[in-house]
């Protein structure tokens, strides 16, 4: 396993950088494109997924960043129940929402298994 010496270096932030790509991707796409303020909830809380794994990264101690990867995993469930509302609303179609919400899922099993191996450590 190599050492992880920067956020870059955290599969669950490569994911998460992916995944904000993806939402940004899509929100400049059909109807969703024109709702501005879903548009703008989807990529803040997308962000927060990302942005909180970096911050916490950068804490003092391992406690501080396992509190920051917990922003993050309620981040990603915020994202996964927006998800359902552009499924529901007709801004996404199926295929669409199944492909984003194993992303959701994928980064929210990585923050979980990272939270709980930092806490071996406490």
């Amino acid at each position: 396993m190599p050492k992880i010496e920067s956020f870059e270096d955290l599969e669950c932030w490569k994911a998460a950088r992916t995944l904000v790509k993806d939402v940004y991707l899509m929100s400049n796409q059909g109807l969703l494109y024109k709702d501005y303020d879903t548009k703008s909830q989807l990529k803040r809380a997308s962000l927060s997924i990302m942005n909180n794994i970096a911050e916490g990264f950068g804490r003092y101690s391992n406690k501080e960043f396992v509190k920051f990867l917990g922003y993050s995993k309620s981040s990603a469930f915020e994202v996964k129940s927006m998800l359902y509302v552009l499924l529901d609303v007709g801004y996404i179609n199926q295929t669409k929402f199944e492909g984003m919400l194993t992303q959701v899922e994928k980064i929210k099993n990585q923050l979980l298994a990272f939270i709980k191996y930092i806490n071996t450590k406490l």
